[in-house]
């Protein structure tokens, strides 16, 4: 049965890891921690979209603002050479 690691070290662990001094697999050894473990909670700190729903809004908020940018930019340039 796994035995959980106290809230202290892992805070520890992932704060070392943060410094990026070492490698974390070996900051796991150092702590008697398995370096999947540490992986894992790794993973979970990364935020993802809630949804596949939520992803594809997301892109077409992305599409969009590229889109503006580019008249923007356009704007710009053509103010530019009217000068």
């Amino acid at each position: 049965m796994p035995t959980s690691i106290p809230r202290e070290i892992k805070e520890q662990i992932l704060a070392r890891i943060k410094q990026g001094d070492t490698p974390t697999a070996q900051i796991a050894r150092e702590h008697g921690v398995n370096p999947k473990t540490v992986y894992g909670w790794l993973e979970a700190k990364v935020e993802r979209p809630a949804n596949l729903i939520e992803l594809n809004r997301l892109k077409r908020e992305q599409a969009g603002l590229y889109q503006l940018i580019g008249k923007l930019t356009s704007v710009i340039e053509q103010q530019k050479k009217g000068r």
